[in-house]
């Protein structure tokens, strides 16, 4: 592991060719620009295929040029001061096993995440995760977008998003 001004990254092994990736601890900074939204504590779950955001007042409608949904992200989790209402294309509504093993169907949005200076698309779907202790969960897709590779013991080893 090597640590630079711009994130721990690491060394592996990948075809028998060393390739160098960015290195995550379990819980990062990410931003999510295009919500507006600069800083949130997200979990990093190798366990979970598809990212989740915490979300409310999920609201699905039907438009001339598709499926797209409204949703709140609190406040207390946006740290913005004022309720903003997200509006986002719908990419699919799946059935996502929740981490108590209930089945729930959920939308999901295309949307950019941001570790430290990286960008990529990544899947999300939306729920309320008020229960849960971190607003945002990153799964195996989002890693493999991103070229990520997780550290266990660590965490916050990309310090906090920049634009």
């Amino acid at each position: 592991m090597t640590s630079t001004a711009r994130g721990a990254r690491a060394q592996i092994l990948m075809r028998g060719r060393a390739v160098t990736r960015r290195l995550v601890g379990w819980r990062e900074w990410v931003a999510l620009p295009e919500l507006g939204i600069d800083k949130l504590p997200a979990k990093v779950d190798t366990g979970a295929r598809t990212s989740a955001l915490h979300a409310v007042d999920i609201r699905p409608e039907r438009r001339a040029d598709g499926e797209w949904v409204r949703f709140v992200v609190p406040e207390e989790v946006s740290r913005t001061p004022v309720r903003q209402v997200h509006e986002a294309r719908v990419c699919d509504v799946r059935d996502v096993k929740s981490s108590t093993g209930d089945t729930e169907r959920r939308i999901v949005i295309l949307t950019t995440v941001q570790v430290a200076e990286r960008r990529f698309q990544v899947e999300v779907t939306l729920s309320d995760r008020s229960e849960m202790e971190f607003p945002m969960l990153i799964g195996r897709n989002a890693l493999r977008a991103g070229r990520l590779l997780v550290h266990p013991s660590r965490s916050f080893l990309q310090g906090q998003p920049r634009a």
